[in-house]
């Protein structure tokens, strides 16, 4: 039987003359729809990511293409069972994604790299002459990328012109391939490196989970899963022969399971399995376990001496208070 649910991931970028309003009317369409997600809309476009029914969701997507600010916008399908989100949410934001370039900014309809299809970003990363830069967050990156993609040692987007700049010799003279996600990062980060003086900078055209879905590439040559901004935290690329390349937080062994660290003042996220998430009480640290606001131990109703002799296990105690 086929899932009842879809999730559309889509961006694109146009003029909007009033985030705010457009935002709070948006809000109000989809909610309409019953749809649930997370949306930000800016100036230069719109950025967003719905769950719902089928019905629900070809409504939205006549709608959207209906509208001229959002003529040839391209929406990427999953099947789901349920809902991806709790919630909706319709944002104005300054930018759609967060690189802060300021004066330095890029427009994307201006200044962008070469767009290239599944088939060709495969024949390209197979060349000598090429370097493949993963434009996610490190996080994203530790649970899957693309066979012998650089890993920018980045937390958040905003840090990647940075890191760029500081790692520039080894990638003067070559080819560039980036990509992310769905593409919209590509688009400016690509945009930014030419800005900055890289001659050869290439794009893949619609991000991971379109080369995903490519019939013919059939997501070859990446390994382990993709991360996606949702209630599933990651979902199949590779059709052809997939891999684990994720590692528990806590000894190392294959995961690709993602928790938050208990602690909400950190709320890291690890790669952790079942089992080592109640051992560790989903604490990334010493610190992190004993914390006072620890929601592992508020959501199993943990006695203090049920946390004590947990962390004795792991050699650890509850610091005494005066």
């Amino acid at each position: 039987m086929e899932k009842a649910y879809r999730v559309l991931l889509y961006y694109h970028y146009t003029t909007i003359e009033d985030p705010e309003q457009f935002a709070a009317d948006h809000l109000a369409f989809c909610r309409s729809l019953n749809l649930k997600g997370r949306i930000l809309i800016a100036g230069e476009g719109i950025n967003g990511t719905v769950s719902g029914l089928k019905a629900d969701t070809d409504v939205y997507m006549a709608a959207m293409e209906a509208n001229s600010l959002f003529k040839d916008i391209i929406f990427k399908i999953d099947l789901t069972d349920a809902h991806a989100f709790k919630k909706m949410h319709v944002r104005p934001r300054e930018e759609l994604v967060t690189l802060r370039l300021h004066e330095d900014d890029i427009d994307p309809r201006q200044l962008t790299g070469t767009y290239l299809s599944p088939k060709e970003w495969k024949e390209a990363m197979l060349r000598d002459d090429t370097v493949v830069i993963d434009a996610r967050n490190d996080y994203e990156y530790d649970v899957g990328h693309f066979r012998g993609a650089v890993r920018p040692d980045i937390k958040t987007f905003r840090d990647l012109p940075d890191w760029v700049r500081e790692n520039k010799a080894q990638f003067e003279g070559k080819k560039i391939l980036t990509y992310c996600t769905g593409g919209i990062r590509c688009e400016k980060f690509s945009g930014w490196l030419k800005q900055e003086g890289f001659e050869d900078v290439s794009q893949l055209h619609g991000g991971i989970v379109t080369y995903g879905k490519d019939p013919e590439v059939r997501g070859d040559m990446w390994d382990g899963q993709c991360y996606v901004f949702d209630e599933r935290l990651t979902v199949p690329i590779n059709q052809v022969d997939p891999t684990v390349v994720g590692k528990d937080y806590f000894d190392g062994t294959p995961c690709e399971r993602y928790v938050n660290c208990a602690n909400p003042e950190c709320n890291k996220q690890i790669l952790c399995s079942e089992e080592n998430e109640h051992r560790y009480m989903r604490g990334c640290t010493s610190a992190c376990r004993v914390h006072p606001r620890n929601l592992y131990v508020k959501e199993h109703n943990l006695s203090p001496d049920e946390q004590q002799e947990r962390l004795a296990l792991l050699g650890e105690s509850l610091p005494a208070y005066e």
